[in-house]
Protein backbone atom coordinates (compact mmCIF):
# COMPACT_ATOMS: atom_id res chain seq x y z
CA UNK A 1 0.00 0.00 0.00
CA UNK A 2 1.22 3.52 -1.06
CA UNK A 3 0.60 6.60 1.03
CA UNK A 4 0.71 10.48 0.29
CA UNK A 5 1.79 13.14 3.44
CA UNK A 6 0.29 16.31 2.89
CA UNK A 7 1.60 19.35 4.54
CA UNK A 8 -0.19 22.11 5.70
CA UNK A 9 -1.80 22.18 1.94
CA UNK A 10 -4.99 22.93 1.20
CA UNK A 11 -5.89 20.90 -1.80
CA UNK A 12 -5.20 18.02 0.44
CA UNK A 13 -8.02 15.07 0.73
CA UNK A 14 -10.11 15.30 3.99
CA UNK A 15 -9.15 12.86 6.69
CA UNK A 16 -11.39 9.90 7.43
CA UNK A 17 -9.76 8.47 10.06
CA UNK A 18 -7.59 9.02 13.33
CA UNK A 19 -5.38 6.06 14.25
CA UNK A 20 -2.86 5.61 17.39
CA UNK A 21 0.49 5.02 15.74
CA UNK A 22 4.30 5.15 17.09
CA UNK A 23 7.35 5.93 15.67
CA UNK A 24 10.86 4.97 17.87
CA UNK A 25 13.74 7.05 18.16
CA UNK A 26 16.85 4.68 18.60
CA UNK A 27 20.06 5.32 19.46
CA UNK A 28 22.79 3.14 19.55
CA UNK A 29 26.05 3.24 21.78
CA UNK A 30 27.72 4.96 18.56
CA UNK A 31 24.77 7.94 18.53
CA UNK A 32 23.58 7.09 15.14
CA UNK A 33 20.30 6.08 15.03
CA UNK A 34 17.74 3.86 13.51
CA UNK A 35 16.11 4.73 10.21
CA UNK A 36 14.43 2.68 7.54
CA UNK A 37 13.75 4.06 4.14
CA UNK A 38 10.14 3.02 3.68
CA UNK A 39 8.30 1.00 0.67
CA UNK A 40 5.29 2.82 0.91
CA UNK A 41 6.56 6.35 -0.11
CA UNK A 42 10.75 5.97 -0.33
CA UNK A 43 11.38 8.16 2.17
CA UNK A 44 13.40 8.00 5.41
CA UNK A 45 11.54 7.55 8.53
CA UNK A 46 11.75 5.77 12.21
CA UNK A 47 10.82 2.27 12.90
CA UNK A 48 7.05 2.42 13.76
CA UNK A 49 3.15 1.94 12.94
CA UNK A 50 -0.15 1.56 14.27
CA UNK A 51 -1.09 -0.21 17.83
CA UNK A 52 -3.02 -3.40 17.20
CA UNK A 53 -6.46 -4.40 19.34
CA UNK A 54 -4.87 -6.32 22.76
CA UNK A 55 -1.71 -4.76 23.01
CA UNK A 56 -0.31 -1.64 25.07
CA UNK A 57 1.35 1.21 23.31
CA UNK A 58 4.64 0.25 24.47
CA UNK A 59 4.00 -3.31 23.00
CA UNK A 60 2.79 -1.47 20.10
CA UNK A 61 6.82 -0.02 19.58
CA UNK A 62 8.68 -2.94 20.33
CA UNK A 63 6.82 -5.16 18.23
CA UNK A 64 7.05 -2.36 15.39
CA UNK A 65 10.95 -2.11 15.60
CA UNK A 66 11.71 -5.76 15.36
CA UNK A 67 9.37 -6.43 12.47
CA UNK A 68 10.73 -3.77 10.68
CA UNK A 69 14.26 -3.41 11.61
CA UNK A 70 15.05 -6.88 13.14
CA UNK A 71 16.51 -4.98 16.55
CA UNK A 72 14.82 -5.42 19.80
CA UNK A 73 14.15 -2.43 21.59
CA UNK A 74 13.17 -1.38 25.34
CA UNK A 75 11.06 1.65 25.43
CA UNK A 76 12.65 4.05 28.20
CA UNK A 77 11.00 7.46 27.40
CA UNK A 78 8.47 9.84 25.36
CA UNK A 79 9.96 12.08 22.55
CA UNK A 80 6.47 13.70 21.72
CA UNK A 81 2.97 13.67 20.71
CA UNK A 82 2.35 14.54 17.44
CA UNK A 83 -0.98 15.42 16.60
CA UNK A 84 -0.95 18.22 13.72
CA UNK A 85 -4.27 18.26 11.77
CA UNK A 86 -2.10 20.00 9.20
CA UNK A 87 -0.28 16.81 8.38
CA UNK A 88 -2.86 14.78 6.43
CA UNK A 89 -1.63 11.16 4.88
CA UNK A 90 -3.66 9.91 2.27
CA UNK A 91 -2.94 5.63 1.95
CA UNK A 92 -3.72 4.14 -1.61
CA UNK A 93 -6.78 2.12 -0.13
CA UNK A 94 -8.77 5.55 0.44
CA UNK A 95 -8.21 5.60 3.82
CA UNK A 96 -7.17 9.31 4.69
CA UNK A 97 -5.52 9.64 8.08
CA UNK A 98 -4.69 13.36 10.29
CA UNK A 99 -1.71 12.82 11.84
CA UNK A 100 -2.02 11.38 15.56
CA UNK A 101 1.47 9.97 17.02
CA UNK A 102 3.48 8.96 19.94
CA UNK A 103 6.98 9.15 19.85
CA UNK A 104 9.04 6.60 22.01
CA UNK A 105 12.70 7.12 23.47
CA UNK A 106 13.89 3.37 22.63
CA UNK A 107 17.46 1.51 23.55
CA UNK A 108 18.38 -1.29 21.33
CA UNK A 109 19.04 -4.50 23.53
CA UNK A 110 20.04 -7.16 20.68
CA UNK A 111 19.23 -8.38 16.96
CA UNK A 112 20.60 -7.69 13.42
CA UNK A 113 19.81 -4.45 11.64
CA UNK A 114 17.23 -6.40 8.86
CA UNK A 115 15.10 -4.49 6.24
CA UNK A 116 11.18 -6.45 6.02
CA UNK A 117 8.22 -5.48 3.44
CA UNK A 118 7.82 -2.17 5.03
CA UNK A 119 11.36 -1.24 4.18
CA UNK A 120 13.72 -0.85 1.04
CA UNK A 121 16.36 -0.17 3.40
CA UNK A 122 17.52 -0.40 7.32
CA UNK A 123 20.20 1.18 8.89
CA UNK A 124 22.29 3.35 11.52
CA UNK A 125 22.54 6.38 10.73
CA UNK A 126 25.34 9.49 12.27
CA UNK A 127 24.21 12.50 12.79
CA UNK A 128 26.10 14.09 10.45
CA UNK A 129 24.29 12.32 7.71
CA UNK A 130 20.83 12.80 8.57
CA UNK A 131 20.94 16.60 6.52
CA UNK A 132 20.91 14.62 3.64
CA UNK A 133 18.40 11.97 3.38
CA UNK A 134 15.03 12.82 2.04
CA UNK A 135 12.68 12.58 4.94
CA UNK A 136 9.43 14.46 6.09
CA UNK A 137 9.24 17.60 7.68
CA UNK A 138 7.70 15.75 10.62
CA UNK A 139 10.74 12.93 11.16
CA UNK A 140 12.97 15.56 10.51
CA UNK A 141 11.15 17.35 13.79
CA UNK A 142 10.49 14.63 15.97
CA UNK A 143 14.71 13.43 15.10
CA UNK A 144 15.46 16.98 16.50
CA UNK A 145 13.46 17.13 19.34
CA UNK A 146 14.92 13.19 20.77
CA UNK A 147 18.48 14.64 20.10
CA UNK A 148 17.54 17.63 22.73
CA UNK A 149 16.73 15.28 25.07
CA UNK A 150 14.18 17.57 26.66
CA UNK A 151 13.26 17.26 30.59
CA UNK A 152 9.57 17.15 29.25
CA UNK A 153 8.06 15.68 25.96
CA UNK A 154 7.09 17.89 23.26
CA UNK A 155 3.05 18.11 23.11
CA UNK A 156 1.60 19.27 20.01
Amino acid sequence: MSRSDYFNDPAAPKPNSIVPAVTAFVVNDRHEVLLERRSDNGRWGMPGGVQEIGENITGTVVREVLEETGIKVEVVGLVGIYTDPGHVIAFSDGEVRQEFSLCFRARPLSGTVTASSESYEVRWVPRGELPRLDMSPTTRLRLDHGFQERSEPHIG
